[in-house]
């Protein structure tokens, strides 16, 4: 684990990105990563981007977007998915890559990063609790909108 490290999204890793695997039942609760990668091409100045790589392995995706002149409150410092890899959970990966989108807030000047995510068996919520995020709303979909201060 001590080889972890961000790099952005390129040509070398996104067919990395795109097979990274799950654990059964996890499907259920992730689009697609091409979704996530979409973002940056629809909001090339908001979007964030990275790859988590451990020594010259893709373990790990995140992406958000930083947009403070979004009309929702919870889309203007966003994690929109973090994906590790299913070998790979567990090991730290993705605390990793969340204080590092942690840190990218805090220098574009956000007080607060919130995730919106759907809870079910299996699903990330006890990742995102366990991280410090506290629910404070939901979608009309019924999906949980949680926040973490910087």
């Amino acid at each position: 684990m001590a080889d972890l490290r961000l790099v952005e999204l390129s040509a070398a890793t996104i067919v990395a990105v795109n097979t990274l695997s799950l654990k059964p039942g996890q499907e259920q609760f992730l689009a697609p990563v091409s979704y996530g990668i979409a973002a940056t091409v629809s909001n090339p100045q908001t979007s964030w981007q990275r790859v988590v790589v451990d020594g010259d392995e893709v373990v790990g995706f995140v992406s958000a977007n930083f947009d403070p002149d979004a009309p929702e409150e919870h889309f203007r410092s966003v994690l929109w998915r973090i994906n590790v890899d299913a070998d790979d959970q567990g090991r730290g990966v993705g605390s990793f890559a969340l204080g590092e989108l942690l840190s990218e807030a805090r220098r574009r000047g956000m007080d607060h990063v919130d995730v919106i995510y759907e809870p079910g068996v299996g699903g990330p919520e006890s990742f995102f609790l366990h991280a410090g995020f506290e629910p404070v709303g939901e979608t009309e979909y019924g999906e949980v909108v949680a926040r973490v201060n910087v």
